[in-house]
């Protein structure tokens, strides 16, 4: 059976998608290699994912689902980057190796060639895959580190502001009304009233409609 030849290009934004300008980049680098390769390339063999995340795994991506549906045993993928393909190692080694099993070749033109075999280029894609999600752990803790420091300024980092609180100018800051409800269920759980009884009451005379759930939480976060 003759060996079918595969592309793969990818951006992340729907900005880009439209412009389209990276993706016809990536397919021009993709068609260029193959020729250089003597590869037959179709274009209709190039699978075009527009405006979808690196994070998410890549057989759960659109096109790649199809792409890994489609190639058999002899095909050859060509991505153009390694970060149109993977941003996470383990889904980058975990496609590798499922691809090495069922003998398909993949090219990354960035590292130089085949990374399926046991060459340099297997080597080299294994330790950028891991920079890349180095690179993404990194940023991730940068945006947990400023969100401790809002929170410890006192600011509102996201989510539901909850009952008895609004957020002004960023900061979670009291709503006097909604506070005097809360001291009432207090009082009411104080003498004995279920968390059951509260809701019931809250809605009957407070016009607000909550599970005894949360009022179970309100209250214990306001002991």
């Amino acid at each position: 059976m003759k060996m079918a030849v595969y592309g793969y290009a990818r951006v992340s934004t729907v900005t880009q998608a439209r412009e389209g300008e990276s993706l016809e980049a990536q397919k021009r680098q993709i068609l260029s290699y193959a020729i250089s390769k003597g590869l037959e390339l179709l274009d209709e063999n190039i699978f075009v994912e527009a405006g979808v995340s690196g994070g998410i795994e890549f057989g759960n991506r659109p096109e790649g689902s199809k792409l890994n549906t489609l190639v058999e045993a002899g095909d050859l993928i060509v991505f153009p980057k390694l970060d149109r393909a993977f941003r996470n190692t383990r889904n980058a080694l975990n496609v590798l190796h499922e691809m090495k099993e069922r003998k398909v070749h993949v090219h990354f033109i960035d590292l130089g060639g085949d990374v399926t075999g046991n060459g340099i280029g297997a080597i080299i894609f294994t330790i950028l895959s891991a920079f890349a999600t180095f690179e993404k752990e990194r940023i991730a803790t940068r945006i947990r580190e400023v969100k401790q420091l809002k929170k410890s300024q006192g600011k509102f980092t996201g989510g539901k502001a909850g009952f008895g609180y609004e957020v002004v100018d960023g900061v979670k800051v009291a709503k006097k009304d909604e506070q005097k409800v809360i001291s009432e269920m207090r009082r009411l759980k104080a003498r004995g009233k279920s968390y059951r009884y509260i809701a019931t009451w809250l809605e009957k005379n407070k016009g607000v409609e909550m599970t005894f759930m949360g009022v179970r939480s309100i209250i214990l976060a306001h002991k």
